[in-house]
Formats: C-alpha cells, sequence, structure tokens
C-alpha cells in the first residue's frame, strides 16, 4: 500500500432511507415513493460529485419486514447506480425495520459488483468472492472485513454490526464467551463484541465501524419506532473502540455526533422528515476523508430533497387557516395544522382547507372550552346509537366523522344486532326444550 499523505479514502455515510414509508391521514396514507426517489437522484449525483469511494448505509432501508415492491425496486435501482459497476463499494447493514434475510436475498448478485449486504451482527462477508478490479475483498471473518480499494490506493477495515437484538447478540458471543458474559447487560454484550474486533484495525488500515444501535444521549424524534421498551437496548457510548477513525451508525432520525464516545462517531439520521417533530432541523449526508493513522476529516452536506413538514397553529381561528391556505403558504409542503375554536370544524370546512392546500395532512382543532362535553353528557337521554357516536367523536376531535367511519360503524351495529339476535333465539330454543 503506497497511498500518499494527499490521497484521501472518501466515504459517504447515510441511513434510515425507510423506503415505502407514508405518512398517515385519518382514513388513508400519503405515499412518499417520490420523494424517496428524489432523494436517492440527489444521493446518486453527490456520490458522483464528490468522488466517492465507499458508501455506508448503516440500517433501516426499508420501513417495514415486507416492503412493497415499488420501495425493493427503489432500493436495487440506487444499489447498482451507486455501485457504478462495480467500481464504487457499497455496505448495507439491516436495521430494526428490515428483515435480515430478504435484505441480502441478492448477495449472490451483490457481491460479484462490490456490494456487501449483512444481516445479521455474525454476518462473514467472506461467504462470497468480491474481485471487482476496483474494489476486493482480502480478509473477513465474523462481522469484519478488509476491502481493497484501488480508486484511493489503500485498505479499509471495517467493523459491521447490524442491528443485535438480545437474542442475535446471544448468538455472536455463545462460541467465545463464557456464561456468565451472556448473562451480562446489554450494553456490556456490545462491548465484548467489539473489544474482540478492534484487533482487525491496523496502522496502516483506513479503521471504520458501522451498526444500527440505540447510543445513550442520542436525541429521538417521534417517527423512530422504540427498540425496546424501558430502554434496555441503550449502549453506553463508551463501549465503540478508540482506534476507529469514524464510527457510522443508524437509528436516530435527527443527524448528530455522540457525546462521550471515544471516537468520532456520528447518526446521518434520514434522508426526509418522516414525522412533524422533525420540521425543524436539517437533513444531511456526511463524508469523511480518511488515510491510515490520521484522523479523519467529516464533512457535512446538506439535503435539499422531498417536501418538508412544517406545522402551523391558527390561534385566531379557522379564517386564519384559510387565509393561510389562500395566500400560499408553504405550498410545497407537508402541513399539520391547529386551530384554535370555539366549535368543532364542519366537514365542508375540512374539505375547503385541502382544496386551497392538498398538503395538509392533519386538522387538529383545540377547543377553547368544555361546552361541547357538558352538553354532549346532559342530552345524551333518548338518542340513537349512531347520533351519538357522531357527538362523541366531534367533542374528541373537534370534527365531523367521515363518511367512511360512519359506514364502518353501522355495519358493526348491523353485526351485533344480528349476533345478539342468534344468541337470543338459541336461548329461547334451549328453554322450550327443556320445559
Amino acid at each position: 500500500m503506497n497511498g500518499g499523505a494527499d490521497i484521501y479514502m472518501k466515504i459517504l455515510h447515510t441511513s434510515d432511507w425507510h423506503l415505502g414509508k407514508s405518512l398517515e391521514q385519518m382514513n388513508r396514507q400519503i405515499s412518499r415513493i417520490n420523494e424517496q426517489r428524489e432523494f436517492i437522484e440527489h444521493l446518486c449525483e453527490i456520490a458522483e460529485e464528490e468522488e466517492i469511494d465507499l458508501i455506508l448505509i448503516s440500517g433501516d432501508i426499508y420501513d417495514t419486514y415486507n416492503p412493497p415492491c415499488d420501495a425493493e425496486e427503489v432500493f436495487y435501482d440506487a444499489l447498482n447506480r451507486l455501485n457504478k459497476d462495480g467500481k464504487r463499494a457499497v455496505v448495507v447493514i439491516a436495521g430494526n425495520h428490515d428483515n435480515p434475510d430478504r435484505l441480502c436475498a441478492a448477495n449472490p448478485l451483490a457481491y460479484k459488483r462490490g456490494i456487501v449486504l449483512l444481516g445479521y451482527p455474525a454476518s462473514n462477508p467472506g461467504m462470497h468472492k468480491i474481485d471487482t478490479g476496483n474494489i476486493k475483498l482480502v480478509n473477513s471473518g465474523p462481522s469484519f472485513m478488509e476491502l481493497r480499494l484501488e480508486n484511493s490506493k489503500e485498505n479499509v477495515v471495517i467493523l459491521t454490526l447490524p442491528y443485535p437484538s438480545e437474542a442475535r447478540l446471544e448468538e455472536v458471543l455463545s462460541s467465545e464467551a463464557d456464561e456468565k458474559s451472556l448473562k451480562t447487560a446489554y450494553t456490556d454484550k456490545i462491548k465484548i463484541v467489539f473489544d474482540g474486533l478492534k484487533n482487525n484495525f491496523r496502522k496502516d488500515t483506513v479503521n471504520l465501524v458501522t451498526s444500527h444501535l440505540y447510543m445513550r444521549g442520542g436525541k429521538e424524534s417521534e417517527s423512530e419506532r422504540t427498540i425496546q421498551v424501558g430502554g434496555a437496548y441503550t449502549v453506553d457510548p463508551e463501549v465503540l473502540p478508540s482506534n476507529v477513525q469514524y464510527a457510522a451508525l443508524g437509528h436516530l432520525h435527527r443527524p448528530q455526533a455522540v457525546k462521550d464516545a471515544k471516537c468520532p462517531a456520528y447518526y446521518s439520521g434520514s434522508p426526509l422528515a418522516y414525522s412533524f417533530s422533525e420540521a425543524d432541523y436539517s437533513k444531511v449526508l456526511y463524508k469523511i476523508s480518511a488515510h491510515p493513522g490520521k484522523d479523519a476529516k467529516i464533512e457535512e452536506i446538506y439535503l435539499n430533497c422531498g417536501k418538508a413538514l412544517k406545522r402551523w397553529h391558527a390561534g385566531d381561528g379557522i379564517a386564519q387557516a384559510i387565509l393561510w391556505c389562500q395566500s400560499g403558504r408553504d405550498k410545497n409542503a407537508w402541513v399539520d395544522l391547529e386551530i384554535v375554536t370555539d366549535r368543532p370544524i364542519t366537514t365542508e370546512e375540512q374539505k375547503k382547507l385541502r382544496q386551497l392546500h392538498p398538503g395538509i395532512v392533519n386538522i387538529r382543532p383545540i377547543l377553547k372550552s368544555e361546552a361541547i362535553e357538558e352538553t354532549f353528557f346532559e342530552n345524551r337521554e333518548g338518542k340513537k346509537i349512531d347520533r351519538l357516536f357522531t357527538e362523541f367523536y366531534r367533542q374528541k376531535t373537534g370534527v365531523d366523522a367521515p363518511l367512511e367511519l360512519m359506514n364502518v360503524f353501522i355495519e358493526i351495529l348491523n353485526i351485533a344486532e344480528v349476533t345478539d339476535l342468534e344468541k337470543d333465539n338459541e336461548v329461547d330454543g334451549n328453554e322450550t326444550e327443556i320445559s
């Protein structure tokens, strides 16, 4: 290896694509697949402009274990374009949203191109050969690999830890750790794994880690799926090896550095805002320029793709919200709308708002008083159950129940009445028979 001091390996870190994820409206799903395609287009342009040698994708490629076909199509198109016919290495690990086996189903084809797909913590990239002329797998074992990248004239060692559930961690440790080690806390198990792998790093290699974890102190948003109730899967940042030039992490959707880590460790965050709690911060990729034995240079590359998510608070009522829509405010954004009101918002008013601004996802009234609730409970005697349901729905949400929901409610009522009638007939028949 003869990489000069002025030659750096260029790495791009991204994660949490959540392909197939939609925005949830009251009675429908709003697809964001075109925004996700726009991100892939932007990502490929950046990889070309920055002359990237290696791309790390740190988990949660898909939003569900069983992703829709168009999401898989977007993913494979991205791999094909980013890889450039075997000229650029791409390493992908599974997150907690991904099906590890499904993610890696294309490995027999992917490895021939220098694309590494890893589903489980103990995955060994050496199960398939990689030698494209530009990318060569020179060494590997469970949870690590060493690649030779001819474009940068350097070797890179990557410790890989796809989403490590408790059961998968025990599989990793069972062959090397005693029973006492298996009973230690989750964060201690992660430390055992990294301690056993860090000796693969050398002074003459670029040394990296990629994993899908929740590090203590990380800032969450509303769109991450909780890895485990109670925080049992929280990892102490100090478990990361100190001889790492960059740790590429996935799971948290807000881009951020990890505090208290012994090495530079970052969450790249999701490329699109997936909840309205993410409305006020930027989306980025991290570009890492690394050379053996030197501190890595880490740069943010800001993303400007997909629609923004905006929160509106109409403190002066529905007229203010209508005026905002008519003025074209945030016309290319998805909007979560709060309206302070002293009465329910009618279906017609909801329709008008959405006609004026098709990007409105939620309309949430904030009632000024509890008068509606009091009236509801005082006057419910003698009212039909469907009328009671509509008033209850309006009191709880401030809007009229959608027609589709009312149809389902009536259908359930009818089924319940038929069931009760059948039960009564059975009872009557038994009584007659007994007598």
